[in-house]
C-alpha cells in the first residue's frame, strides 16, 4: 500500500507567501529557463499549513523560480516538510525535489515560522496581515520539474489573496542563503486556499 494518495492531491491550504526579484547570476540551479526582465528573475517563498478538510495535513516550506513557459510555470528548487507521505508522494508522482525537516508555525495576530533540519537551521519569518478586501479567485499554474526531460504538473486552486508584511530571516551558509540579506517585493496571506495538484 502506497504512503500517499494517487494524484491529484485535493489540499486545504493557510499559505504566506513572499515574493523576491533574485539577479540571475544569484539563482540556484533551475529544471528550466528563468522568466527574466531586466537581469532579474522572480522567486517564491512559501511556509503551507495544509489542514482538514483536504487529503493530506503536514507544513511546508519551498522556494521556487518563475520560468519561461506558455502558460505561468514555476520550478521548485528547494522544498522542505515534516510528512513523510507528502515526500515520497511528491518525489515519486511530480519529481519535486522534497526533504524533511523540523516545521514550527504559530498562528495569531503574527503568524510566526522556523525550519530547520538536524544539522542546521534553514529560516524564520514573521507574517502580519494588512487591510485589504477579501477576494475568492480561480486560479491556474504549472510546476516544472526535471525526470527525463521536463514534467509539467498541473496545479488549480481557488485563493483569497491579503496583502501582508513579511520579515525573514535565512541562514547564509544554507540552501537559501542566496536570499539573506535581501527584502521581498511583496508578500501575501492565502487563507483556506483550495489545491488540486497532479493531474
Amino acid at each position: 500500500m502506497s504512503l500517499y494518495p494517487p494524484q491529484p492531491w485535493n489540499l486545504t491550504a493557510d499559505a504566506r507567501v513572499s515574493i523576491w526579484r533574485v539577479p540571475v547570476a544569484d539563482l540556484p540551479e533551475v529544471a528550466a529557463e528563468p522568466l527574466v526582465i531586466a537581469g532579474h528573475a522572480s522567486v517564491f517563498t512559501a511556509w503551507i499549513d495544509y489542514t482538514p478538510p483536504g487529503q493530506m495535513a503536514y507544513h511546508e516550506l519551498l522556494a521556487a523560480v518563475s520560468i519561461k513557459a506558455r502558460r505561468v510555470s514555476c520550478s521548485i528548487t528547494e522544498i522542505w516538510v515534516d510528512s513523510e507521505a507528502s515526500l515520497a508522494g511528491g518525489r515519486e508522482l511530480w519529481a519535486i525535489p522534497k526533504d524533511l525537516a523540523t516545521l514550527d508555525f504559530t498562528g495569531g495576530r503574527t503568524f510566526t515560522a522556523t525550519a530547520a533540519t538536524a544539522d542546521d537551521w534553514i529560516a524564520t519569518a514573521a507574517f502580519r496581515r494588512r487591510a485589504g478586501l477579501p477576494v475568492r479567485l480561480p486560479t491556474s499554474f504549472e510546476v516544472v520539474q526535471e525526470r527525463d526531460g521536463l514534467l509539467r504538473t498541473p496545479v488549480g486552486a481557488k485563493v483569497s489573496p491579503r496583502p501582508a508584511s513579511a520579515d525573514w530571516s535565512f541562514n547564509p551558509e544554507g540552501p537559501l542563503g542566496y536570499l539573506a540579506g535581501r527584502r521581498p517585493v511583496a508578500s501575501l496571506e492565502l487563507p483556506k486556499s483550495e489545491l488540486r495538484f497532479g493531474a
